[in-house]
């Protein structure tokens, strides 16, 4: 594999550590990884904690969570690695992303939080910008690239049909249950007055109301400008017969007023030729 151009090779920016990385023992330049400690105002949902979370910047597309997992697995042990596209707030998921919906391919530089199960392999890291480059891809971890990368990412394409349906039926099931209860949850509240004595009304029945979204608001606007346009007829009204009749008959006098021109033209044209 052809060897990248190191970014950052220069000195690192303030707060920030440069960590050099070789992608394999062939690559004579090594590339770099901007690393700092997470600091952030902790929130109740933060899946990134401050004390115990490493930001990485300037992280190649080869260089995916396992790798990162390996790289800084010497420090101490890693709960988690996010690598995203570029820095946001880290929020808790309840459930794994789905493994047939919503894969995309990764194809620039990205940013990645590193979370530690302690507070000290964070510092630990540092250390690290002291030795010599790392390597991503080893003889006991390797990193499929080229052909092999290729194929396996093809072999990755193809889904497995009883896999799928699977996790198409466990979603169906969790999203009834869902609405179960909230329409157990609206039974039992409605007719029940809230603290100011309000009564919320809903639309119960055979249709019931849906939320509206806003592509739905602009089908709704066009099926009913459709449907007024066909609705309106031409000289319905009694004021579109008397512009009708005024339009005729203004039509019929220009007209008139053309022919008369074009007589007077060609009797002033008229001449007397004996021979």
């Amino acid at each position: 594999m052809a060897a990248a151009e190191p970014r950052g090779a220069g000195a690192a920016p303030p707060g920030y550590a440069a960590l050099a990385v070789k992608f394999g023992e062939r690559q004579r330049s090594p590339h770099c990884l901007l690393v700092k400690e997470h600091r952030v105002r902790e929130g109740p949902g933060d899946a990134h904690p401050p004390a115990r979370t490493l930001f990485v910047l300037n992280v190649p597309p080869y260089c995916g969570p396992g790798a990162l997992s390996r790289l800084f697995g010497g420090c101490g042990p890693v709960q988690s690695v996010d690598v995203r596209d570029k820095p946001g707030p880290g929020e808790k998921t309840e459930k794994q992303r789905s493994k047939f919906f919503g894969r995309r391919t990764a194809t620039g530089f990205r940013v990645a939080y590193v979370v530690f199960r302690k507070p000290a392999s964070v510092q630990a890291v540092k250390a690290l910008a002291q030795e010599g480059p790392l390597l991503v891809s080893t003889d006991s971890h390797p990193v499929k690239t080229g052909v092999s990368k290729w194929i396996a990412r093809y072999a990755d394409s193809v889904v497995d049909q009883e896999e799928l349906k699977a996790e198409v039926d466990t979603f169906m099931q969790d999203y009834d249950k869902k609405v179960a209860q909230e329409e157990a949850k609206a039974a039992q509240e409605e007719g029940v007055p809230d603290e100011e004595g309000w009564v919320k009304v809903t639309r119960r029945g055979r249709k019931p109301g849906l939320p509206r979204t806003e592509a739905a608001n602009l089908r709704v606007l066009e099926r009913e400008r459709r449907k007024r346009a066909r609705k309106e007829l031409l000289n319905f009204y009694a004021w579109q017969h008397r512009e009708t009749k005024r339009e005729h008959i203004a039509q019929l006098r220009k007209k008139f007023e053309e022919d008369k021109q074009r007589i007077a033209l060609m009797r002033a044209q008229r001449k007397f030729r004996p021979y």
